[in-house]
């Protein structure tokens, strides 16, 4: 088994009641925590705010970086989500994760310091080398664009 190294900014780790942990044995990712300096803030509907998650990491090797994920439950049940869809945290990034939220419901939506918001997962990278082509090989899709097949 492979490790993380995880660097707590200001009082993060006691947010994290000791450090950062999955929640059960079959979780796939970090539960990530708002680490902001107020006791809580607000989202309008609509809006997008950036939310210091207290930690910076260092993924066990070069082909392995961290992606920040929705909270399955805030999503679906209250409408707030990872503002980009994922955030993506390159292998060589050393400073403290930010998690950009995005409130997709009709209502404010109240965050408290040390509330997941979020979630970290672990997932291996792959780096080609991009060359330059005049053409592609051919595939049944080809460049059929999204809908194509009528699957709406």
């Amino acid at each position: 088994m492979s490790s993380v190294r995880i660097q707590y900014m200001r009082d993060a780790r006691e947010l994290y009641g000791g450090g950062l942990a999955y929640a059960t044995p079959g979780s796939a990712g970090l539960d990530l925590r708002a680490c902001m300096d107020g006791e809580e803030l607000w989202i309008a509907p609509g809006a997008r705010v950036g939310v210091p998650a207290g930690v910076a990491v260092e993924p066990p090797d070069a082909d392995c970086a961290a992606f920040v994920y929705s909270r399955s439950g805030l999503g679906a049940v209250k409408g707030l989500t990872v503002a980009q869809g994922v955030g993506v945290i390159d292998p060589d990034y050393r400073g403290e994760i930010c998690v950009w939220l995005l409130n997709t419901s009709p209502e404010p939506i109240r965050v408290r310091r040390g509330d997941r918001v979020a979630q970290l997962v672990f997932q291996p990278v792959r780096r080609p080398e991009p060359v330059a082509a005049d053409t592609l090989s051919g595939t049944e899709r080809g460049a059929g664009g999204f809908g194509h097949t009528g699957a709406l």
